[in-house]
């Protein structure tokens, strides 16, 4: 039963060295800096970096009852400065964000109440973090002239958040990273209106995915708090001296040798048993 899984996932995170430690133990000694570079550099092109915080998550072993959780609370802290700017600038358009966040929201809900077992866990983030991967390394971003009628518009926007939502409740990934350039290549957001769409919708994704998510599961606050507070100042350290200084294909790529070793360490597990 979903219960018996509930509470032999608690016994895990109880056990495991972020939680059962004090604090600031060698461990989180690790992780501190290792989020602050990734929200700094993420922050100065103006991202989250959710696919990096769950994968180094999962590189270190935390539970995978937990990762989710932390990811999305961690793109909650970035994305809601972001989204404020963009709002208060005038880049954040409505008419693209509503109608991804009509399938989003309730799919984040579905996918953050979803008590999967941990090797399913385990393939649906493979699978995740092998789009990743593909979206950094391989994809050109080609421009796309897709029809420009009402309903295939509404109707692509509600299969894309649909998907990107319960992506974002299962395994804690926003979506970002595969929005923005969609909305770009597709002609139908500016480059900056992209960007603040991307932020918005990571943000409303990931507030449902902790709230589904919190009503079976605990939050790791011990985890949280000084991850949360680096990653905050980190990523305001990032948008104020960032942005123009590196490409921000050049950042993904960089850090996203991060997800490749998290690709091959879920593979052997996955093999392993």
């Amino acid at each position: 039963m979903a219960t018996g899984r509930v509470d032999k996932g608690m016994t895990r995170y109880l056990a495991h060295p972020l939680i059962c430690r004090q604090p600031m133990q060698p461990d989180l000694f690790i992780l501190i800096p290792l989020f602050a570079f990734i929200a700094f550099v993420y922050s100065s092109v103006g991202l989250g970096g959710g696919s990096s915080y769950t994968a180094v998550l999962t590189i270190v072993g935390m539970s995978y009852m937990l990762i989710p959780t932390i990811s999305l609370t961690l793109n909650i802290v970035v994305t809601t400065g972001a989204t404020f700017q963009f709002l208060r600038n005038g880049h954040l358009r409505w008419r693209v964000l509503l109608p991804l966040l009509m399938a989003s929201v309730p799919a984040a809900w579905i996918g953050g109440r979803l008590q999967l077992p941990e090797t399913t866990f385990q393939l649906l983030l493979l699978l995740t973090l092998i789009a990743v991967a593909v979206r950094i390394y391989l994809w050109k971003d080609p421009v796309f002239d897709l029809p420009s009628s009402t309903a295939f518009r509404l109707a692509a926007s509600l299969v894309i958040g649909a998907v990107l939502g319960f992506v974002a409740g299962a395994v804690g990934i926003g979506g970002g990273i595969y929005l923005v350039p969609v909305l770009i290549m597709t002609g139908v957001a500016t480059t900056r209106e992209a960007a603040a769409t991307g932020a918005a919708f990571i943000l409303f994704n990931s507030v449902t995915g902790v709230l589904a998510r919190a009503s079976w599961t605990d939050v790791p606050w011990k985890v949280l708090i000084p991850l949360g507070v680096t990653v905050a100042l980190a990523g305001l350290a990032g948008s104020h001296y960032g942005s123009s200084r590196w490409p921000s294909r050049t950042i993904q790529r960089v850090l996203g040798v991060v997800i490749l070793v998290a690709i091959a360490l879920l593979i052997q597990r996955l093999l392993t048993g």
